[in-house]
């Protein structure tokens, strides 16, 4: 083994020589890709697994902040991803907080917190599918229920009755659920927390209601039945009927100060109370009308109306008639008994004469309708608010347009008051907003107040101070800023005019020294002289030459040389 190990490093090495520089850096950058890819690997495995809380991406932000708040509130660490998942640690903990959330209508309607029961097998039956499909809602539902703190062993049972050809004759979907609170727990006579169970079997279950749930514990007694709760229902209705009335009151105040906000301003109007008084009474109406009863009906085939009606038809009639013709007589008592006929009648005793008697009763059937109507359940007592008006306050300016400031430095202003016909016309709008009804005591108070505006008038004085020092220090800094371009140009003016006079003086020199030395060679020249030149001196006399001769053609490029001479020296 040590002997293959020696082989294979030896080969190795090998290998390694023949490579070139850049095919050992490839391979180098290959294996550090390699070991960086299995360490992350790694890292990602080694992470605990999470868990989705629901399965659905929940796009609402609003409705996922406060999901985020309520796990917070149990304690429970999550993970939100960008598109919308929230994640917990572990199944357990996943089921316990659909409940939690699932009680206190933290589910979004648009997605569901159950998972689709997976089905392994090819072979199933519709019957065994079924059998499957309600082990499984079973099964959760327990799981779900016992995942709550208050409970500690819950026993679920559902009855999915076969579909019905007919919807008359379908059976309704059941559920009943059994739990064992746990010791200490109110889950027995919390009805918020029995109301988040009904809610979670309900939504489990497709087609099953409230009414067909009956949740129990182990000794028997239902729990959702909550006529024993008589008080806790009063407590909730006055709660809801306080919301309802705060509700109500913000709505018009909202809608009066948008209103007067346009016309004056939103920071001149302030409304001081809006209080309504509302009536809480269920009322229900009860009518039977009365209508004709239709004998032929209208053809709708023919351009004109052919039917006929009856006020009504007769139901029972009932006759009598009675004729009397002849002697009358007074019935006595029996014998040796005096009669009892009085003294009027016997008088007419033997009489002849004629009676006759006719009677007739006919009832009849009309056709009749009831109706019953249910009012709002609040109707409003009495209205009551109170608005007050700020003035407006305008700057003074003198006949220049300027801006008057006080000796302190505060700006001048004016108050003007809102008149009188103003706030008539406030309050006439705000009655008519309100439905204003002098008989129920309703009250509308407009008011002009003036504001307190100090912080404001402050704030606008130091803005309107600073204003005032930038536009200062703005100015000094253009005047500075002038004053240095001036300068400077006066510099470089005086410069440009002393470097021209020198360079005019520079070059009357060299045109005098080159005119006396323009004389001398002449001079020599008309006496005949032999003037010995060295060499130097002849290489000289043709640079000077080359350098008059350039001088006038370029002056200017032998004056910027005769300036760098100078600089140098």
């Amino acid at each position: 083994m040590n002997e293959w190990l020696k082989k294979m490093t030896a080969q190795l090495k090998t290998l390694w020589s023949k490579l070139t520089a850049v095919q050992k850096i490839i391979l180098l950058a290959i294996a550090g890709v390699t070991v960086a890819g299995l360490i992350i690997l790694l890292s990602i495995s080694s992470s605990p697994d999470m868990v989705p809380l629901i399965s659905t991406p929940i796009t609402d932000q609003g409705q996922l902040d406060r999901i985020s708040i309520e796990l917070d509130k149990e304690g429970v660490p999550h993970k939100i991803t960008p598109e919308g998942k929230i994640f917990v640690k572990d199944t357990r903990t996943a089921r316990r907080m659909v409940s939690v959330l699932m009680r206190d209508d933290l589910i979004p309607k648009e997605t569901s917190p159950w998972d689709v029961f997976k089905m392994d097998r090819w072979s199933l039956t519709d019957f065994e599918r079924n059998v499957n499909l309600r082990e499984a809602i079973t099964k959760n539902l327990e799981q779900h229920i016992e995942a709550l703190n208050d409970v500690d062993v819950a026993k679920v049972t559902l009855v999915l009755p076969k579909d019905k050809l007919f919807q008359a004759d379908q059976n309704p979907v059941t559920a009943s659920v059994i739990i064992t609170p746990r010791p200490g727990s109110d889950i027995s006579t919390n009805r918020k927390k029995i109301e988040g169970i009904v809610k979670l079997v309900k939504f489990a279950v497709e087609g099953l209601k409230e009414s067909n749930i009956v949740i129990s514990d182990y000794n028997g007694k239902i729990l959702n039945d909550f006529a024993d709760m008589a008080q806790f229902d009063r407590l909730e209705l006055s709660k809801r009927q306080l919301q309802q009335k705060e509700a109500l009151e913000m709505q018009y105040k909202k809608q009066i100060f948008s209103e007067l906000s346009q016309i004056f301003g939103a920071d001149r109007v302030s409304i001081l109370k809006v209080d309504i008084d509302l009536e809480f009474n269920k009322e229900t109406v009860k009518t039977e009308e009365h209508f004709p009863i239709t004998t032929k009906a209208d053809n709708p085939s023919t351009p004109y109306d052919e039917s006929s009606y009856v006020l009504s038809i007769p139901r029972s009639t009932q006759t009598t008639t009675e004729t009397f013709k002849g002697t009358g007589f007074n019935p006595e008592g029996p014998p040796g008994q005096e009669g009892q006929t009085p003294p009027a009648y016997k008088q007419l005793d033997n009489l002849v004469g004629n009676y006759s008697k006719d009677s007739k009763i006919q009832n009849e059937e009309v056709n009749t309708r009831n109706v019953v109507e249910e009012k709002s359940p609040w109707n409003i007592k009495r209205i009551s608010i109170g608005v007050a008006l700020d003035g407006v306050w305008k700057k003074d300016f003198d006949a220049k347009g300027t801006l008057v400031v006080n000796k302190n430095g505060e700006i001048k202003r004016t108050y003007i008051p809102v008149t009188p016909e103003q706030l008539k016309k406030a309050q006439s709008l705000i009655e008519r907003a309100i439905g204003f009804d002098k008989a129920r005591g309703d009250a509308v108070s407009v008011e002009t107040l003036q504001f307190d505006r100090t912080s404001q008038f402050q704030a606008e004085d130091a803005k309107y101070k600073s204003q005032q020092k930038m536009q200062q220090a703005i100015l000094y800094s253009i005047i500075g800023v002038a004053v240095l371009i001036l300068a400077f140009i006066i510099f470089r003016l005086i410069s440009r005019e002393m470097e021209r006079r020198r360079r005019l003086r520079e070059e009357e020199l060299a045109r005098q020294h080159q005119m006396m030395r323009e004389a001398a060679l002449k001079s020599a020249e008309e006496e005949e002289m032999d003037v010995a030149m060295s060499v130097e001196e002849r290489a000289r006399m043709e640079m000077q030459e080359n350098a008059i001769n350039m001088a006038r053609e370029h002056p200017e490029d032998v004056a910027q040389l005769i300036r760098t001479w100078l600089v140098e020296e």
